[in-house]
């Protein structure tokens, strides 16, 4: 199967729900791609949405219409677009059978303007058309198998007419001028950032108000859920291994009665259903079933991964956090709302708008968008704020990020929670708000890893329940967490001799499980693989220019009666903590080798202490075999390949000459 890998791609409608988790999946996952979002920022849109987002620098907001000819055109030409994700659309039900016009306006003609746009341009690769189970119309209550993609189109209402519509203009442009569509086809979409006219944010916001739920005709519809991010990874998916001219649906098989959804969050907010839930007039038609089968989707590899528990609770957590996203909404929460579906029909703080990459240059948000000029500077973005949580305050590394920040005009704040508890965490992420999270907490013993081995509860507490515990927080709410771990994970074996020059990558898998602190790292290192949230640096035996801190390595094996030779990679703070802050600007993720390119010896090292510190300095060596019989657990000895961290980072110097450079120069005595 072919992989498809796009450089340019424009989202369209990414500020509201849906589309605004693909945006921050795509924007977190792969750096290399610049993501251009165009949304008119509708009453069920809101900028906030993109926050995890606005701060990379492959990022761009251009706030407009794709019914605007003129701009989609514009966007595809001066932003090299090969792409489009087209989610923009009008998609409330009960909007669509009291302003049926703006349906087909947005939904057929916006679509219409951007197919006429790709078949003009002719440079796009990719056109991602977004539509709905809808469109099917309705299932038969016994039927056991779901719609399949090649299933009749029978829309019921006006909003899936208009989207089944949009569908055939997708088709027949395909077919007559041969763009590289895909179309979706998908289920109901939960989770945080929803606009509460849709079913179960309107629901935990009238709980947490404790007002009825209002429920249409009897509550025995069936509908089926997925969470939001299990929806993001499937247009992952779609985008890189869809195949051109196919449709894909994206369902669950776990299907659930309105009535007991209603029931489901009453019993979340402890609230009794029998007096909680209040039965209001049925729409003018309401569909009982959608059922899709998502075998094809399955086949390219993806899978529904959030249960409904799990995800009914993060959605719940999320609305209690954040029970202002959306400002004023007693209008969607009606039994039978109708919203003014009008641009820039909810009002969003100024600072917003500001912070678009594009700006209008009139009124009139259907005309012309422009780029602001980087040498203006009037009316000019501002540049998005940083605000960094850090864990570790105690800590060196901790300690040092704290300087770096001050240094470099960073906001930031400690966490006051302790790693291992879920509600102090949860607590200091509500009350600092941050853009990034940078956890340098950990146990690796006092004086050393030998305390490890006598305190094995102690460290499993920290290094591995703590820490999935602020990963799991920070994916929860959309934020980047960089994690100080550990090179020592590692041993010389036959494929990775000392002194080859053969170090071991971020694919490898580590080897060395000779210390009990050294074994928790790696277990939780591979435990967070599953976090695509998570940036995890892997330090070794990391040096300062602080040559009197107690932590430091020169400081340690200065300080030894007798040191074994053995080269290792090691990390100099002084270079690479800036670095650390750089990456996470960049929303930089996954396993890093987080050390100076190269190995440095125990003996060199202490030369160069000789040389620029104390000339009169000696010492002695021994043995692994002898150093065995005065430690508790034996270390950990590799060289680690650090070329992906160079790469990104071209001006990173090799091990020696970062030593000279940041550590012993400036401490040279004369």
């Amino acid at each position: 199967m072919a992989t498809y890998t796009p450089k340019n791609i424009l989202i369209t409608g990414a500020a509201g729900f849906i589309a605004s988790h693909v945006c921050n999946r795509l924007i977190r996952n792969y750096p290399d791609y610049k993501i251009v979002v165009l949304d008119k920022l509708d009453y069920c849109s809101n900028l906030k949405n993109l926050l995890p987002s606005k701060s990379s620098p492959n990022f761009k907001f251009v706030k407009g219409d794709v019914g605007s000819a003129d701009l989609v055109n514009f966007l595809l030409i001066t932003e090299s677009i090969d792409t489009i994700m087209h989610f923009a659309a009008q998609t409330h039900v009960d909007n669509s059978f009291g302003n049926s016009f703006e349906f087909t306006k947005n939904n057929i003609y916006g679509t219409h303007v951007l197919l006429e746009a790709c078949k003009v341009t002719g440079q796009i690769r990719r056109f991602i058309h977004v539509s709905t189970d809808e469109v099917y119309g309705e299932t038969d209550e016994d039927a056991v198998v779901g719609n399949h993609e090649a299933s009749q189109l029978l829309p019921t209402n006006p909003y899936s007419a208009t989207k089944a519509g949009a569908e055939m203009l997708v088709m027949a442009y395909g077919r007559s001028y041969g763009l590289p569509v895909i179309t979706t086809r998908g289920n109901n979409v939960y989770g945080p950032n929803q606009f509460p006219e849709k079913l179960i944010p309107k629901f935990i916001l009238l709980a947490m108000q404790g007002k009825h739920l209002p429920i249409h005709g009897d509550g025995s519809n069936v509908r089926s859920y997925l969470y939001c991010e299990d929806v993001a990874e499937a247009f992952e998916v779609i985008l890189h291994k869809g195949e051109v001219g196919h449709v894909y649906n994206i369902g669950t098989k776990k299907e659930r009665r309105v009535i007991d959804v209603a029931k489901d969050i009453c019993n979340l907010f402890s609230r009794d259903p029998d007096t909680s839930i209040k039965f209001v007039d049925n729409r003018p038609f309401n569909d009982q079933r959608y059922f899709l089968d998502d075998q094809k989707l399955n086949n390219l590899g993806w899978s529904e991964h959030t249960t409904w528990q799990e995800g009914l609770r993060k959605t719940m957590e999320w609305y209690t956090q954040n029970p202002d996203w959306w400002g004023d909404v007693s209008g969607a929460l009606l039994p039978h709302p109708r919203m003014l579906m009008m641009p820039g029909g909810r009002h969003f703080d100024g600072s917003e708008e500001k912070d678009a990459s594009y700006v209008s240059n009139n009124s009139n948000q259907t005309r012309m968008v422009i780029p602001v000029s980087k040498g203006s500077s009037s009316g000019s973005p501002r540049k998005p704020s940083l605000k960094f949580l850090i864990y570790g305050r105690t800590g060196w590394i901790g300690g040092l990020l704290g300087k770096l920040c001050e240094k470099q005009g960073i906001s930031y704040e400690y966490g006051k929670g302790r790693l291992e508890d879920r509600s102090s965490l949860l607590s200091d992420i509500q009350n600092v708000r941050p853009t990034h999270v940078f956890n340098a907490a950990g146990v690796t013993g006092r004086p050393n890893v030998d305390w490890c081995e006598s305190h094995k509860t102690e460290t499993i507490r920290t290094n591995v329940t703590g820490t999935l515990t602020l990963a799991d927080l920070c994916r929860e709410h959309n934020l980047l967490m960089m994690n100080f771990a550990t090179g020592c994970i590692f041993e010389y074996n036959a494929g990775h001799p000392e002194g080859s020059g053969i170090g071991f990558t971020e694919e490898d898998k580590p080897n060395f499980t000779g210390s009990y602190y050294s074994k928790t790292k790696a277990m939780v290192e591979e435990l967070l693989k599953e976090y695509d949230n998570v940036c995890t640096l892997r330090v070794r035996m990391p040096i300062s220019s602080d040559l009197n801190n107690p932590r430091n390595f020169i400081t340690k094996i200065s300080r030894y009666n007798k040191v074994v030779n053995i080269p290792n990679s090691m990390t100099i703070l002084d270079e690479l903590l800036p670095i650390s802050i750089e990456m996470a600007k960049r929303n930089l993720r996954g396993i890093w080798n987080f050390t100076n390119p190269g190995v440095v010896s125990h003996n060199e090292i202490l030369e160069m202490y000789k040389n620029y510190i104390n000339p009169d300095f000696t010492w002695v060596n021994f043995d692994l075999e002898e150093q065995a019989k005065v430690i508790v657990a034996p270390r950990s000895n590799n060289e680690l390949d650090a070329s992906k961290l160079k790469n990104e980072f071209s001006e990173l110097l090799p091990i020696k000459e970062s030593l000279i450079k940041y550590v012993f120069e400036p401490n040279k005595r004369t």
